[in-house]
């Protein structure tokens, strides 16, 4: 209980300020042979466009939950209930604690170590700080991490250059960045990417705190 009250407090804190080296999914896939392609950004060179079609396809709700979305949770649930499928309902903030801090993978002692760590970010770390530490890590192809190397991989720029469509297809291929990619999208990453560019506009003031 001391190691769950103390640690994830004073490791959130340390990364508010100090970029993280890595995370453990890095080096599990650099073991593999994927490589590894990171740079670190800050996020006003992050560009919008990417910021916002994240939020718009991860998070609808980031700007205004505490770390937990109660509404979608509610509706996964409703869903589930009713005979559908048990799907997630894993906020930004939730992600950035598992990619950052923790490990990948849906076992129970993970899923309790996060919390800690999910209310650390929301307390301590704040918003825009949040998805800096999300957009840095994040895998968007094998052995790519982050907006800048994913940038640079999948269209030759710097993340700061991403136009509205190239974030929208770098963040309509995160659920599965692995199996799809931003620069050669098949019919239905292009068509979510375009769903996600109308989104972005329909959100308007629910993304000023990553503006």
């Amino acid at each position: 209980m001391l190691v769950l009250v103390v640690v994830p407090p004073l490791w959130v804190a340390l990364y508010s300020v100090v970029p993280p080296p890595g995370t453990l999914l890095m080096v599990l896939r650099w073991a593999q042979g994927d490589g590894w392609q990171r740079d670190w950004v800050p996020l006003d060179e992050i560009s919008p466009n990417l910021r916002f079609a994240v939020l718009a396809g991860e998070d609808n709700r980031f700007c205004s939950h505490w770390g937990y979305d109660l509404v979608e949770l509610d509706r996964a649930i409703e869903e589930w209930r009713r005979g559908g499928r048990l799907r997630g309902a894993s906020t930004i903030t939730m992600q950035t604690a598992k990619n950052v801090f923790l490990w990948p993978g849906r076992d129970w002692l993970r899923k309790i170590l996060e919390v800690p760590f999910v209310l650390s970010l929301e307390a301590i770390a704040g918003k825009r700080r949040i998805l800096e530490l999300y957009l840095n890590d994040v895998e968007w192809a094998a052995g790519v991490y982050g907006a800048e190397a994913a940038a640079r991989h999948h269209f030759g720029r710097a993340a700061a250059e991403l136009t509205p469509r190239q974030g929208a297809l770098l963040a309509a291929v995160l659920p599965d960045p692995r199996g799809w990619s931003a620069s050669k999208p098949g019919a239905y990453v292009r068509h979510r990417a375009a769903t996600l560019e109308t989104r972005v506009r329909q959100l308007g003031p629910d993304l000023d705190c990553v503006r």
